[in-house]
């Protein structure tokens, strides 16, 4: 089955700058030019704003309040690898844009620089980003790094065995599909066919408990008699994203 792409109408980039007037006017300049610009003062709100679902590109500046900009890179390229994220610092010297290019960035401007120059070198990492193969699907509150093989639960780690990521990952990659048990039991553990076997039973039942909690349930409903269903109520549609 061929993995369906989301790709979002309006190309949503978050700059983390703690000059309002420099923020200012990269948000405006962006705009102007079709990006939906969100902007954050120190790195601890940064941080929260880059994870967002539907963040295409990370403009960074290096010295913040706070979080400084360099861990904020870090955790980025932790949780979120494939990500672009473009440097923004008033640092030119050369083993600054050494270190920042090494700790994961995706590109390194020095102010002052002309917003013509930072769109072109946005739009040559987003071009960049989607001839990527998919390193991350994400639904149901649901998120798998494929490069990784980290996963989240509405946003809490889970740690999983391989037989385990191999039957979310199948399960996410078919939201809102039944998936009968024989066919589980093929693509994940290669059986043909074993009507004696509830492995696939005894290995959701796995999932639901680590992935779940009291108040949030792990979207993994039963359909009667035939197998499982991964419940995208409310996340309509898996998303693999090359970022």
């Amino acid at each position: 089955m061929k993995p369906l792409t989301v790709t979002p109408a309006v190309t949503e980039v978050v700059l983390i700058e703690d000059e309002p007037g420099i923020s200012d006017f990269v948000k405006r300049g962006l705009g102007a030019r079709g990006f939906q610009v969100s902007c954050a003062l120190d790195g601890d709100s940064g941080l929260e704003c880059a994870l967002g679902d539907r963040v295409s590109l990370v403009l960074l500046d290096l010295m913040l309040p706070g979080r400084p900009g360099l861990e904020v890179l870090s955790e980025l390229v932790e949780r979120r690898p494939g990500l672009p994220v473009i440097v923004l610092t008033a640092r030119c010297q050369l083993e600054d844009r050494v270190e920042g290019l090494n700790a994961g960035a995706a590109d390194y401007l020095v102010k002052p620089f002309m917003l013509a120059e930072l769109e072109a070198r946005i739009r040559a990492q987003l071009r960049s980003a989607r001839q990527a193969p998919p390193t991350e699907i994400r639904v149901a509150g649901l998120e798998i790094s494929l490069l990784t093989r980290h996963v989240l639960s509405g946003g809490r780690p889970v740690r999983l065995s391989n037989t385990e990521f191999e039957l979310l990952l199948y399960l996410m990659r078919n939201p809102g599909r039944t998936l009968t048990r024989e066919r589980i039991l093929r693509v994940v553990w290669g059986y043909t066919h074993d009507p004696g076997t509830n492995i696939v039973d005894v290995y959701i039942g796995y999932l639901r408990r680590k992935l779940g909690t009291d108040e949030r349930p792990a979207p993994i409903k039963t359909v009667r008699s035939l197998g499982y269903r991964l419940d995208s109520v409310g996340n309509p549609s898996a998303q693999e994203l090359s970022r």
